[in-house]
């Protein structure tokens, strides 16, 4: 009530201060006077109407004796201020004397001036806005003539109201603000003024003391000592001081820019001085009182707290600071927590002013906080308690407030702090751990550590203490961390915590390996993965006040990238270094585009913080950045242009940073060298010593690239600069991210990385080491490659890669091999895209062929363990195989036809030697489709097309020559092994069936398909033909077969037998018996072949065959001794030959089978052996004798009858015997004929032997008829072989139908039913000739049979037998 009682005789006083302070200017007197007269006391007499009365030349002089002004306020003045002058003047006053005019400009001003104050009593509030700006505008150009006004009007009108002098001191306030200087006199008014109004009573209440309060504070900014020293009188009265005062100090206190430079600091000194003196209230329990109700008091707004209560948390602290005695401290401090802590700025005040205490009372504080903290209302708040009251919330945030003490307590304790962090940090964790945690408490957490981390920064005798609870904290981080919300960014948290733990990596213990790395996930991951900016952006779209995303994201990225500078400085390592690149690389790798962007940004700043700051260890060995590299480069290609860009500027950061790291390690390696080869300077110190540490080192050759430049270039060329620069194990590195970019679900980034690989592999392949591995990887990413250009070009990586390092990508690519799938295939095709490596894979793969097992010997005894052959030996066996059949290894597999044949060869009969289990012969399905057709593949047509009804001619006469199938349209041999391909994905539940071939199998499809491919199809033919292949099955029918197929290549002459000799002469020579028994073999056969006396001539075979006989294999000694006995050494042994055929012919007609099949087989081993000096003037009679015996009833002597014309013809093949002609020509339908004899082996020997008598008659395509015979069944495989039988021979179509004509008696069916079929085709296609040779007896007997035909089993022979009957008719039906 006191207090009360003088504010009001306080404002009952006002305008009597007012009058006496007026009083003292002249001026304001006689206006004083002037308005006495009018009755309006807030409406003086216009300016206007003074401006021509007698009082003007009293203003005149009044003006004359203010006090003199500043230079700069002269300076300002010089210029004519009558701006706002708008009116014209008169020829009259232009010629009046110039102190005069300028007199009445100012005047006018004033009046103008005058006008506008008034108005601001007006109601309108654009009018209001509008008056206050012009009164602003016309402050700033003549600030003394408002002022002088602002004066005159306030002294005028003294009982103006107080909403009216509200606004005045708002104009005032900006008019002494915008005064470059205030006169003394002007500052003593208005200072008494603002003093006065400050602790005045209105119905603005507060607003009308902050604004009297405010015109206080613009004067402090011309003589903020003065108002201090007025300020200080009122607060030591020994009344708590005014609410304004308190606010006036406030405002002193935060706002710095009322200050000039260094004045801030004295303030607060006197601050403090203040303080010193107001300790002595401490103990007055009415001051006391007043303090604590002013503290407690709710604020207007409990988001903002005014000024004035701020200010008396600072005032207090600084009192408690002062105070000596540590009771009163501890009372009033207890005092203050025991207050509400609803309020967040409550609580940061409470903390302020422990944190001041703490200054000078630690221990004291300290230990009010710990006991304040075991209170009953503490420990309610940590446990939850649930409230009961609205009263019970005072305590919810309680240990908000006391992790906000802990935190100011550590920056007002400085120095003094050091020893206190480890207890002060405990304490936070508690608090941290055990607090019902909420939004609230989560800011205070984060405010206390900053205050606590920042003071020890600050500190520089933080370096010396080791802090045992830094870890404990960065744990609690950790979780606040992963506790914020995951797709918004609303507070600063993130980038707070992230400020916080930057600074505690600074303190000692440094942290290990494993905390950083769970630091470095947890930040990057709760900072990168935020969704994009415009969906965090709609998170806050119901905010009433929305942060601003893209700053707020901004601070937080930079805060990243602090945390990562600070972990780089603290350990200047290139370890460090690919520590923090390796957390960032699963964010460059990224599906969405912002997280890679992020990424990248970070990658990039860190990289252009290092290069600018060189902050690497030089003694570093730069190392492990290929993987860098390679992810930077595959981010070049990006869609979003933003990352591509930052991932150039990244490596051109990374770049000058080698270049940089290259040449401060240039000085220090050349200073270890010798002294005297160090070049010296003039005074005889080195150049980069000491004594002149300025020079720069000479720059090596390879880093001539200026840096500027590189920021210049495109992507890939800045990639190839880069690339300069890396060390080989850094480029693999590089590689094996590009080999890892091709197994990603980004179309991009698959792409990208088959460029980076490419080139790489392009630039620097044959300096690159650990290839194995390489293609390894690369085998296993290529199934997952669904973009065919990023395939292409990885392929392409191997050919390249092949150029240098053929023997490591042979041996890699075997072991991945066998099964061989597409994608193995593809990389093999690779191997040799180019000719020269094709050859050297060949090689490799023939060298590894020969690393085999020794195979268990014959006379071990015992159980012994099964010896398993080399893996990569079948491996390369296997490849072998399918390399046949690849377009880049056909001409190097043909150059190679010598060594491929002998090798394979004896890998045959390694196989043998093994005695592997044989898997059951069943015909193989193709894999994949291969190349394009070969020239010489057939294709039939398909059966369908040719049961159709056969065309009748209109008119009774003979058709045209059937068209015959082109050669290219033919089908492939169904036995021709396929393109291999990945074998189907197994069902779940269901184990994917083995289905690998053996290897002797393999062995053998291998070659089989050598000779296909490289055109040796005749030679294959004979074997297909014959069934040799069987004798390959086995180790004592292995000599037979390698007979046969050399016998095969000297009958058809094959262009092969001079090179393949000159391959296996060596052989000979062999360490391995089974290659000397292969060569030995072939040998004797080609001493059948005129083409061999051109590589060996007749004496050096006598030679090599003399020294086989000391061979240690006695097979090898046995077939030596057989090939001296050829009639090449013994001329003599032709004529006796010769004449024991007769008697071996009248043999062919004993009664005994065995006999005579034996006989014929005689015949045809005399036949082989004369060889070129075949017995020419005998050929009739064997060729009339043995085809006398083709329709006998012995399955034997059929077989053995055929295979001895058939061998007749080849021998023959190449003479002009017209006789033996006729005879082929009549054997071709018995031969025909019996294709479908009831005994295999009749049908091989008629196959063989027809195939022979084509090859002997020159029929075309024989390839096409090999093929039908070798595997075609069906009416289409008769149909092509009557077809080519009829067109071949149309001399002897009577001969032909004759002899069918003959077989619609044989007692054989299927005979008969061929010989029906046979004669069907004639009569579809030459009806005349068939009608005019037919009796009708002949005829009947056709009839007869195709009735027959209608009840065969098979339908495709029922269908054709129904439309021949009816033909049939119709042709008989004709005249003759």
């Amino acid at each position: 009530m006191d207090g009360q009682h003088s504010e009001k005789s306080q404002s009952d006083t006002t305008a009597d201060r007012t009058s006496s302070a007026m009083s003292q200017n002249p001026r304001a007197a006689q206006r004083q006077a002037g308005t006495r007269g009018n009755p309006e006391g807030d409406a003086p007499c216009p300016a206007s109407h003074r401006i021509s009365s007698p009082i003007s030349r009293s203003m005149k002089d009044l003006s004359c004796m203010k006090v003199p002004q500043d230079p700069a306020h002269r300076d300002k003045q010089a210029h004519p201020t009558t701006i706002l002058l708008c009116k014209s003047r008169s020829s009259q006053a232009a010629l009046m004397p110039k102190e005069h005019k300028m007199f009445m400009e100012e005047a006018y001003n004033a009046a103008i001036c005058f006008k506008m104050l008034r108005d601001l009593n007006g109601s309108d509030p654009l009018h209001l806005k509008y008056i206050i700006k012009k009164i602003k505008g016309m402050a700033y150009r003549a600030p003394n003539l408002v002022l002088e006004t602002i004066h005159d009007y306030l002294v005028d009108n003294p009982e103006i109201s107080s909403r009216h002098k509200f606004r005045l001191f708002h104009v005032l306030e900006a008019v002494i603000e915008a005064s470059n200087s205030l006169e003394e006199a002007w500052q003593k008014s208005f200072m008494q003024l603002a003093l006065e109004n400050m602790t005045k009573s209105t119905e603005l209440e507060e607003v009308y003391q902050d604004a009297a309060s405010d015109v206080l504070l613009a004067i402090c900014r011309h003589s903020w000592r003065v108002v201090a020293q007025h300020l200080e009188t009122e607060v030591l009265t020994g009344v708590f001081p005014h609410r304004s005062l308190l606010y006036v100090m406030g405002i002193l206190t935060s706002n710095e820019a009322i200050f000039n430079e260094g004045e801030k600091a004295c303030w607060e000194e006197q601050l403090a001085q203040l303080a010193v003196k107001s300790v002595q209230f401490l103990n007055t329990d009415m001051w006391s009182k007043e303090l604590l109700s002013a503290l407690t008091k709710p604020d207007r707004t409990h988001q903002e707290q005014p000024p004035e209560k701020a200010f008396l948390f600072i005032y207090y602290g600084l009192i408690l600071q002062a105070e000596d005695n540590s009771t009163t401290v501890r009372t009033h401090l207890r005092t203050l927590l025991d207050t509400s802590h609803q309020w967040p700025k409550q609580r940061e005040g409470i903390a302020l002013t422990i944190g001041l205490a703490a200054a000078r009372h630690l221990d004291h504080v300290w230990a009010v906080l710990e006991q304040f903290g075991r209170s009953t209302p503490i420990k309610w708040s940590l446990h939850s308690f649930c409230l009961k009251n609205a009263e019970d919330l005072q305590w919810k945030w309680a240990s908000s407030t006391i992790l906000l003490s802990y935190g100011q307590m550590a920056v007002r304790a400085k120095a003094h702090i050091l020893p206190w962090v480890d207890n002060i940090l405990s304490r936070m964790v508690f608090y941290f751990h055990y607090s019902s945690w909420d939004e609230t408490l989560k800011q205070s957490f984060l405010s206390a550590v900053l205050m606590l981390v920042g003071a020890v920064s600050r500190n520089e005798g933080a370096h010396s203490y080791e802090f045992s609870q830094v870890s404990e904290l960065l744990d609690c981080l950790m979780v606040l961390m992963e506790k914020e919300p995951r797709d918004t960014l609303c507070t600063p948290t993130r980038q707070q915590t992230i400020h916080i733990i930057s600074n505690l990596c600074k303190l000692r213990p440094p942290l290990d390996l494993e905390k950083k790395s769970q630091l470095l996930s947890t930040c990057l991951h709760s900072v990168l993965a935020l969704p994009l900016l415009d969906v965090l952006e709609k998170h806050t779209c119901l905010f009433l006040e929305p942060p601003n995303i893209q700053t707020l994201y901004n601070k937080t990225s930079s805060a990243l990238d602090q945390l990562l500078q600070s972990f780089i400085m603290q350990s200047p390592t290139t370890d460090e270094l690919h520590l923090l690149l390796s957390h960032l690389y699963p964010w460059l790798a990224s599906e969405k585009a912002q997280e890679r962007q992020r990424a990248v940004d970070r990658s990039t700043a860190l990289l252009r913080f290092l290069s600018h700051s060189h902050s690497l260890d030089p003694k570093e060995d730069f190392r492990r950045i290929g993987q860098l590299v390679g992810m930077l480069g595959i981010l070049c290609q990006d869609p979003d242009r933003a990352i591509q860009q930052s991932s150039v500027e990244g490596l051109g950061h990374l770049y000058q940073l080698l270049i940089s790291q290259t040449a401060r390690a240039a000085p220090m390696v050349n200073a270890q060298a010798p002294k005297q080869l160090s070049p010296a300077s003039v005074d005889g110190a080195p150049v980069w010593s000491s004594g002149d540490q300025k020079t720069a080192p000479p720059t090596p050759p390879e880093m001539t690239f200026p840096k500027d430049r590189i920021f210049q270039l495109d992507s890939s060329q800045v990639i190839k600069e880069v690339m300069k620069h890396l060390t080989k194990a850094e480029l693999t590195d590089l590689i094996w991210t590009a080999i890892e970019g091709l197994g990603s679900a980004s179309p991009f980034r698959v792409q990208a990385a088959a460029d980076m690989l490419l080139t790489t592999i392009r630039e620097h392949g044959a300096k690159l080491e650990t290839v194995a591995n390489l293609g390894r990887a690369i085998h296993l990413q290529l199934c997952s490659v669904c973009i065919p250009q990023a395939k292409e070009k990885a392929l392409h990586a191997i050919t390249l890669l092949a150029q240098n390092h053929t023997p490591e990508l042979v041996a890699t690519f075997l072991d991945f091999s066998v099964p061989l799938d597409s994608h193995a295939f593809c990389l093999w095709r690779a191997l040799g895209a180019e000719q020269p490596v094709s050859r050297q894979v060949l090689a490799v793969l023939l060298a590894w062929l020969q690393e085999r097992a020794l195979p268990p010997g014959p006379r071990d005894s015992g159980p012994q363990p099964k010896d398993k052959p080399c893996p990569r030996s079948l491996a390369a066996m296997n490849m072998l195989h399918e390399l046949q059949f690849a377009r880049e290894f056909k001409k190097a597999v043909q150059e190679a036809f010598p060594q491929l044949l002998l090798a394979l060869l004896a890998q045959l009969h390694y196989t043998l030697e093994l005695h592997l289990p044989q898997e059951p012969h069943l015909p193989q399905e193709p894999l994949l489709p291969r190349e394009p057709h070969l020239p010489w593949e057939p294709h039939l047509p398909q059966e369908p097309h040719l049961l159709q009804e056969p065309h009748l001619p209109q008119e009774p006469h003979l058709p045209q020559e059937p068209h015959l199938p082109q050669e290219p349209h033919l089908p492939r041999e169904p036995y021709l092994p396929q393109e291999p391909r990945s074998a189907p994905e197994p069902q779940p539940g269901h184990e994917a069936p083995e289905a690998m071939p053996s290897p002797h199998s393999t062995s053998l499809e291998a070659l089989k398909s050598l000779l296909s491919t490289t055109g040796h199809w005749q030679d294959f033919a004979h074997l297909e033909l014959q069934g040799g292949w069987k004798l390959f099955s086995t180790i004592d029918t292995y000599p037979q077969g390698v007979s046969l197929l050399a016998r095969a290549m000297v009958q058809n002459h094959c262009k092969q037998i001079k090179a393949v000799t000159s391959q296996l002469l060596p052989n000979l020579q062999s360490k391995e018996a089974r290659e000397r028994k292969v060569a030995i073999l072939i040998l004797t056969e080609f001493l059948y072949s005129p083409t061999l006396l051109e590589v060996l001539p007749r004496q050096a075979a006598l030679i090599v065959l003399a020294r086989s006989l000391r061979d240690p294999s006695p097979e090898v000694r046995v077939l030596s001794l057989q090939g001296l006995g050829n009639i090449l050494f013994h001329p003599e042994k032709e004529s006796l030959l010769r004449r024991q055929l007769p008697p071996f012919l009248d043999g062919f007609f004993q009664n005994n089978e065995q006999v005579v099949v034996q006989v014929m087989g005689t015949v045809s081993d005399v036949l082989h052996r004369l060889g070129t000096h075949s017995a020419a003037a005998q050929s009739l009679g064997v060729a009339i004798n043995a085809r006398s015996f083709f329709d006998d009833e012995r399955d034997g002597i059929r077989a053995a009858a055929m295979a001895l014309f058939g061998d007749l013809v080849a021998a023959m093949a190449g003479k002009e015997l017209s006789s033996l002609r006729t005879q082929v020509h009549q054997s071709m339908v018995p031969l025909f004929l019996h294709l479908k004899d009831h005994c295999p082996g009749v049908v091989t020997q008629a196959k063989f032997t027809l195939y022979r008598c084509a090859v002997l008659l020159r029929w075309r395509l024989r390839h096409t008829l090999f093929c039908t015979l070798a595997w075609e069944r069906g009416l289409s495989a008769r149909h092509f072989l009557w077809t080519c039988l009829m067109t071949h021979s149309q001399e002897e179509f009577g001969i032909h139908l004759a002899q069918a004509l003959s077989y619609l008696h044989s007692r054989h069916r299927h005979i008969k039913t061929w010989a029906a079929l046979f004669i069907g085709y004639t009569i579809c296609y030459h009806p005349q000739a068939v009608s005019q040779m037919v009796s009708s007896v002949d005829t009947n007997l056709l009839f007869s049979t195709f009735e027959d035909l209608k009840k065969d089993p098979e339908p495709s022979i029922r269908v054709f037998a129904t439309r021949q009957l009816c033909f049939l008719q119709k042709v008989a039906a004709r005249p003759q």
